[in-house]
């Protein structure tokens, strides 16, 4: 027998529409989200633009004022130092443990992974780049083996995504270059199970992907506070 696969609710349905425009620039850092814009939008009802809203909330990506309304999170220096220090700190984390416990069919996707990245560097495709890139980092997260990391990578995962988006935007050939030489040497460190380089390789990829970020927005960007 298959195993019950419950279909998409479309609370998450909206939610996901909503999220790939704040992900890909469309809906902008602070911008307010109009209940019932969205609502007309996606024929859908108030009530199901608002569950969406207030999962994007648990998500990082929205702020619900209390008689303001729903605004897009600031993309500010504050936020994007804390997600990537959050980051660095999980996937060093997994990563160890990758690199103690890995199988045989572990490395056989992580270089599959890689070969198709390659192949979409080669033909300038870029989003199908950024998504691989996020799956390769996703793999290591089998070895969490710990229930809060997870739900906690897994909320902010999202603005991971609108972050690495608009860095790979304004990236050049050498970044890219760059995003796959980190691939190539975090898949050596792993193979010699080198917990340590590969600690390294993650803390420098994260604060490079930081830095690039925060050149796109403005280091010295104040933080912002939509309720103020």
């Amino acid at each position: 027998m298959k195993p019950f696969k419950p279909r998409e609710t479309l609370t998450e349905q909206v939610a996901q529409h909503i999220e790939n425009l704040i992900a890909f620039g469309q809906l902008r850092s602070g911008e307010r989200i109009y209940e019932s814009a969205m609502a007309k939008q996606l024929d859908v009802s108030h009530g199901s633009v608002r569950e969406g809203l207030l999962l994007l909330e648990k998500r990082h990506l929205v702020r619900n004022v209390p008689r303001k309304g729903a605004f897009v999170t600031a993309l500010d220096s504050f936020f994007v130092r804390s997600l990537y220090e959050v980051l660095e700190l999980y996937l060093c984390h997994t990563g160890r443990r990758l690199a103690r416990l890995w199988q045989p069919e572990d490395m056989e996707k992580l270089e599959s992974l890689y070969a198709r990245m390659d192949e979409c560097y080669k033909r300038g495709d870029l989003l199908a780049f950024l998504d691989l890139g996020i799956e390769y980092t996703q793999a290591s997260l089998a070895y969490a083996d710990n229930y809060f990391i997870l739900e906690a990578i897994k909320d902010l995962w999202p603005s991971a995504r609108r972050c690495a988006f608009l860095a790979f935007q304004h990236a050049n050939q050498r970044v890219l270059e760059d995003n796959l030489a980190h691939m190539r040497e975090s898949i050596e460190a792993i193979k010699a199970r080198d917990e340590g380089l590969l600690v390294e390789i993650m803390r420098r990829y994260a604060n490079q992907q930081c830095e690039q970020v925060l050149s796109y927005i403005g280091d010295d960007q104040p933080r912002s506070d939509v309720a103020n």
